[in-house]
């Protein structure tokens, strides 16, 4: 079903990567080659390609590190057959199973966020896609949260329809994340039982009902270079406001099992290439990071500018205060609110409290069922 190696390596073309970072920045649209050219990339070539793409990281959003944090809602029990993920209708990995959870677990996990600086809290639930009863509980639940903690809110549910999408964003839902995951061509290689076109058309209909899109990518599970690059330029077209960046964490019982085709240093290139691709999108180094970055995570952050804080879906991230520490010894800074908004920023003195912070603006953000196993 999968292929053991990544790709192999097309003729590798040399670009003079701060050209490119100039071109980018006055807005140059990157090219299929020019892609192909970042994955290609010779490791001597690392650090330049690292430095030109802090610089078109550092035009739109600065030293600034976005934190957000997932609540798995509902997990297990899902009819999907999405290889990757350990609650697919396949999947023999022993991972809890429960219905949607009550109001005071997800308040509970909206505390936590609060409490962990995320700026934004993401309510994840597996399936195909909710019922309409778990819609409305989850907007109602929405409401309070806002109230109570201000905290941003994105909702990963699956497929919506364009009813479901309006309840949502009348509840206060900010963003949905509903990542694509691989190109159009290469999706039928990791699942079956719904389609890319199926994952565009949630992405349509949460565009009309006025949220905001987080969709992203899966890096490492035995797609071509082209395939990446594809998906890239792809989530450009549709304008995505967030843009996670997963790489495969190959988990015992999947159908991805014992899939480990990632190194460090391709993980670096895959994140140059989403920020060439998409310069002023918030691009977030999302699930299987601690496994594949190791020890370079904090190189993640150059051309990144986001992070999931504590735990994924169904597995365990590194502690937060390892977070907040490497980002402190990068010498960046943790935003709660957005760019222009953030009470953490330099100069601010006081935190607000949260029935303040909530009317603020926000930029926003996601999570998603493939954001992290």
């Amino acid at each position: 079903m999968i292929a053991t190696n990544i790709s192999p390596r097309s003729s590798h073309l040399s670009y003079d990567w701060n050209d490119l970072a100039d071109r980018v920045l006055s807005g140059h649209v990157l090219t299929k080659e020019e892609g192909l050219s970042i994955l290609n990339a010779s490791d001597d070539e690392l650090l330049a390609l690292l430095d030109a793409a802090y610089r078109v990281r550092r035009q739109y959003f600065g030293n600034q590190v976005q934190l957000y944090m997932l609540k798995n809602a509902k997990s297990g029990l899902c009819p999907e057959d999405c290889g990757y993920c350990s609650q697919n209708v396949n999947s023999e990995a022993p991972i809890p199973r429960y219905s949607l959870l009550n109001e005071a677990k997800l308040m509970d996990g909206a505390k936590q966020a609060f409490e962990n600086k995320a700026r934004t809290y993401c309510i994840v639930t597996s399936g195909r896609g909710p019922t309409n009863g778990e819609v409305e509980r989850v907007g109602q639940i929405v409401k309070k949260i806002k109230s109570e903690y201000g905290l941003h809110i994105c909702c990963c549910l699956g497929l919506l329809s364009p009813d479901q999408a309006q309840t949502l964003a009348d509840a206060g839902v900010d963003r949905i994340n509903h990542n694509l995951n691989t190109s159009r061509e290469y999706y039928e290689k990791i699942c079956t039982t719904h389609t890319f076109e199926d994952r565009l058309e949630t992405l349509n209909v949460v565009r009309k009902a006025g949220m905001e899109l987080c969709s992203g990518v899966i890096a490492g599970m035995g797609e071509k270079y082209e395939d990446l690059v594809e998906v890239a330029l792809q989530l450009r077209g549709l304008k995505v406001e967030s843009l996670p960046v997963n790489f495969l964490n190959s988990i015992e019982g999947t159908q991805l099992e014992r899939v480990h085709e990632l190194n460090p240093r391709f993980c670096l290139k895959v994140l140059c290439l989403f920020r060439f691709a998409n310069p002023s999108t918030e691009i977030r180094v999302a699930g299987g990071r601690e496994v594949n970055l190791r020890s370079m995570q904090a190189m993640s952050m150059y051309p990144g500018n986001s992070l999931f804080v504590s735990d994924y879906l169904t597995t365990k991230g590194q502690a937060p205060s390892d977070d907040f520490a490497m980002i402190e010894d990068l010498g960046f800074e943790v935003v709660r609110r957005g760019f222009e908004n953030d009470v953490d920023a330099p100069g601010a003195t006081t935190h607000q409290p949260a029935a303040a912070t909530a009317a603020l603006p926000v930029m926003s953000c996601g999570g998603g069922s493939c954001c992290g196993s």
